[in-house]
């Protein structure tokens, strides 16, 4: 798999996962308890892990290949 489509797909999943933000943003104050733990344990987290990964996984693919070798 070259760079190109791994970027993509990285992008793509960073997108997504920011879906269930924007329903807890708009949602009725009601509704806020049920989106909260997808919130909080699934969605931020993963958008926080690619967005990290998609502007630093260059220096982190170069300090774990160093360690290894």
């Amino acid at each position: 798999m070259n760079d190109a489509t791994k970027r993509s797909i990285l992008r793509w999943i960073h997108l997504v996962s920011s879906i269930p933000i924007i329903g807890y943003l708009y949602s009725p104050f009601q509704e806020l308890p049920n989106y909260a733990p997808v919130v909080r344990y699934v969605a931020f987290p993963v958008i926080a892990l690619s967005g990290l990964w998609m502007w630093k996984g260059q220096l982190a693919r170069r300090l774990f290949s160093k360690g290894a070798a």
